[in-house]
């Protein structure tokens, strides 16, 4: 039986509503300015619309969203960011792990969790606690939060010793159950070390890289980058672990989204078991050059059979 996972992020959902004076203190104030002279203009409510009626008509059993649905962490933006999180599908169907934006200052990230936490709920019930573990299928989907506060200009991301350390007993603990699961690592920083620049790189990502290559992983999932991409990490016996990035899911065809790469678009999966592990096959849908939904043609993943502890 196939399993059909879709991938989308940095939908970076608008409108944004004028602030109040007293909300725009320290990081919020530039943010602001910088959405007022541009980043409003490069990313368009009508184009994300469109790619999420494209992405439903897909039929994924299962939607991964990685991040920045906020744009400078406005209480206001909480109701409009669970009201895209609805409209992708019910918590049981999309999970979400939140982006730098979404921890833009000290209370964003709390603020959002409060308003979505239901996406981020695991097996147990427990919500807003990293890593998460949701099996869905043949699927075990791991959240990870890289999302942190940083200073004006900066959109680096953390993990941690304490959340690295319980995903590396999680996917240890996946890896060596009876007919395991497929494990897909969701993180919104790009998790392998050069993925980003200096000030929006994953801090820890060395040690991501070294816990990867001691337990492994199926498919690590991210965004932050606006564009699509695809790089490997080692796992145990040098095995590669495909990493995948996605666009923004908002970005104009034009402007922030000019390049082929960069524009709006998502990654569906199709899943199924191949003797020990796992086949998996993957397919870019976006705007094309005319601006309409489309097939992009496959992402030629390099996957093992067993990518094993």
């Amino acid at each position: 039986m196939t399993f059909r996972l879709a991938h989308l992020s940095d939908p970076h959902v608008g409108p944004l509503g004028r602030p109040r004076f007293s909300q725009l203190f320290g990081k919020r104030a530039t943010g602001y300015a910088n959405w007022r002279r541009g980043r409003s203009r490069s990313h368009d409510m009508a184009t994300l619309s469109l790619l999420v009626t494209d992405l439903r008509a897909q039929g994924a059993a299962h939607i991964a969203c990685t991040g920045d649905l906020c744009n400078i962490g406005l209480p206001s933006e909480w109701a409009t960011a669970l009201s895209f999180m609805q409209a992708l599908g019910s918590p049981d169907a999309v999970s979400l792990v939140p982006g730098n934006h979404d921890a833009y200052v000290r209370g964003s990230l709390e603020g959002l969790l409060e308003a979505c936490g239901a996406f981020t709920s695991d097996d147990s019930g427990t919500r807003g606690h990293f890593p998460y573990l949701r099996r869905r299928g043949p699927v075990a989907l791991i959240g990870l939060s890289s999302a942190i506060p940083t200073k004006p200009f900066v959109a680096s991301g953390r993990l941690g010793p304490p959340q690295l350390a319980a995903a590396e007993t999680l996917l240890r603990a996946l890896a060596t159950e009876p007919g395991r699961s497929c494990r897909v690592v969701m993180i919104h920083h790009p998790p392998h070390p050069g993925g980003a620049s200096a000030g929006r790189e994953l801090k820890d990502s060395a040690a991501f890289a070294a816990m990867i290559g001691r337990v492994g992983a199926d498919l690590i999932l991210h965004g932050h980058n606006h564009v699509s991409s695809l790089a490997h990490i080692a796992g145990p016996g040098g095995r590669p672990v495909p990493v995948v990035g996605v666009p923004s899911a908002s970005a104009l065809p034009d402007g922030h989204g000019a390049l082929p790469a960069r524009r709006a678009g998502y990654v569906l999966y199709e899943i199924e078991r191949a003797g020990e592990g796992f086949a998996i096959a993957a397919r870019r849908r976006g705007l094309d050059a005319a601006g309409t939904m489309a097939d992009l043609g496959p992402l030629d993943l390099v996957t093992s059979p067993a990518l094993s502890a």
